[in-house]
């Protein structure tokens, strides 16, 4: 645990602009990074001198702005909108159901991608029906880049706050947080399938 906890912390500490910018594209896409692994650690780095934390939080919205840019164009407009089209009626989408769903994002899409933005998991796909119905990019880029940004401040905050207690407390108490977090994850497991 100790060696892992220090290797993460030796990477951590010199993740760059680029590597900010790369992951959080990836995160705002379909793949699973996760934004609180990209951004809590970007302060240790802020905290080295080797970027700046306003700067690193800028590239993180910029980032989720190109990756939620990839979902809508290429998994909304360009795939997804056309297989809805000629393929909807296989899995019970008629022209009648698309256009209604059509009309009623296109009557809410500020909210529905402002809300979206907010939950985890569907902050990665909102931007899909964004691109299948064709939502303006003006509202939409502004929208996504104002609360990708302020999550980005929010994890760099929360690094500058938690990080070095948590990773002292994690190198203290590896063993005895092991001991909890298996059988936890256990019953979580356990949990899940049960309720499937």
């Amino acid at each position: 645990m100790h060696t892992l906890i220090d290797s993460l912390f030796s990477f951590f500490s010199t993740i760059d602009y680029i590597a900010i910018f790369i992951l959080m594209t990836l995160e705002s896409s379909i793949f699973p990074v996760p934004s609180e692994l990209v951004m809590i650690p970007a302060w240790v780095s802020a905290m080295g001198g080797y970027i700046d934390p306003v700067l690193a939080t800028l590239v993180g919205g910029v980032g989720s702005v190109v990756g939620a840019l990839l979902n809508y164009f290429i998994l909304g407009k360009w795939l997804g909108r056309p297989f809805l089209e000629k393929y909807g009626k296989y899995i019970l989408i008629t022209p009648e159901k698309y256009e209604k769903a059509e009309k009623i994002f296109l009557q809410n899409d500020k909210i529905y991608t402002f809300i979206g933005r907010l939950i985890p998991v569907v902050r990665h796909l909102i931007s899909i029906p964004a691109g299948i119905f064709r939502m303006p990019l003006t509202p939409f880029v502004s929208i996504t880049f104002a609360w990708a940004t302020l999550w980005c401040a929010i994890l760099v905050a929360l690094g500058y706050y938690l990080w070095e207690p948590v990773i002292e407390v994690t190198k203290q108490y590896g063993k005895e947080l092991t001991y909890i977090a298996i059988p936890a994850i256990g019953i979580y497991i356990w949990y899940k399938i049960f309720k499937k």
